[in-house]
């Protein structure tokens, strides 16, 4: 029996069934190693629990990781929305890191500038994702609490997942584009058991038949120890027509001569505050294209 993880909590699990029928899962072993949109294989062992018994080979994994361990973001998801705000202030090398990540998954993604009816604080924020809205990522500017229609023909057909930085209205956008996620955030999870959830744990709304949304907690950091120098640069789409035609193959991009991606910047065809981003990401993991 197939089932797809709706909502991941530690090592519990809520899970859909091919009818519909929610169900609590608990995979066997001590590890956690499902995410919210994996596909996996179950057995039934009371009226509405499951255990988990493997995964279904996935299409994406979005995850993060330090030295130490990793965090499992979503899976299976074709699309990341990345949400910044007016206020409060938000990281140009935490988005850098983040859409990193994405593009390793092939994923596409999405900017949302939130709350532009803080007319004042909008140049600012205009200003500082510049580097960004440079590239081709489609940038999509919103109020939330008022209309959220500008995001959603970039929802349809695709199966996305919501990132960004505490505070920039996630929740509140979830809600504007799902109704009924409100009741889930004020309500106690009958199935997890675990109280009150507003976005604690990652979960998986359905937009209509083709499409879906998951919305995950805030993140203030987001480790990339996991790939390799070569998968960070092509991480930077910019850079990626200068890769490779460097003087040197194992071009670190910092002091080196005749470095093809300094003279992308140098020439006004990428960004220098992008350039200290990959230049900080890569810093001492050493040259390989991995």
């Amino acid at each position: 029996m197939h089932g797809l993880v709706v909502a991941a909590h530690g090592r519990h699990y809520e899970l859909e069934l091919p009818d519909g029928e929610r169900v609590s899962g608990y995979p066997r072993g001590k590890k956690s190693i499902y995410a919210c949109g994996d596909r996996v294989e179950t057995k039934r062992i009371s009226a509405n629990q499951v255990q988990i018994l493997a995964n279904l080979p996935r299409r994406s994994l979005l995850y993060r990781s330090d030295a130490y361990r990793e965090k499992l973001i979503a899976a299976n998801v074709t699309q990341m929305i990345l949400v910044v705000a007016t206020e409060p202030s938000f990281s140009l090398e935490l988005l850098s890191r983040i859409l990193v990540a994405a593009e390793s998954q092939g994923l596409q993604s999405v900017i949302v500038l939130n709350k532009i009816d803080l007319e004042q604080r909008l140049p600012a924020a205009r200003a500082h994702l510049a580097p960004l809205a440079a590239l081709a990522y489609p940038l999509v500017e919103i109020s939330a609490r008022g209309n959220a229609a500008p995001l959603l023909p970039h929802l349809a057909g695709n199966i996305s997942v919501i990132v960004g930085q505490s505070g920039m209205g996630k929740s509140t956008l979830v809600n504007a584009l799902v109704p009924s996620a409100q009741a889930a955030t004020r309500e106690i999870s009958t199935v997890l058991d675990s109280g009150k959830h507003s976005t604690t744990h990652a979960r998986l709304y359905r937009l209509d038949a083709d499409s879906a949304l998951i919305d995950c907690p805030g993140l203030q950091e987001f480790g990339l120890a996991h790939l390799s120098t070569g998968a960070i640069e092509q991480g930077f789409i910019e850079m990626r027509p200068y890769l490779g035609k460097c003087r040197f193959r194992d071009c670190q991009h910092v002091s080196e001569p005749n470095c093809a991606v300094k003279d992308a910047v140098a020439t006004g065809r990428a960004d220098p505050q992008r350039l200290q981003h990959l230049q900080r990401l890569t810093a001492g993991r050493g040259p390989g294209p991995g």
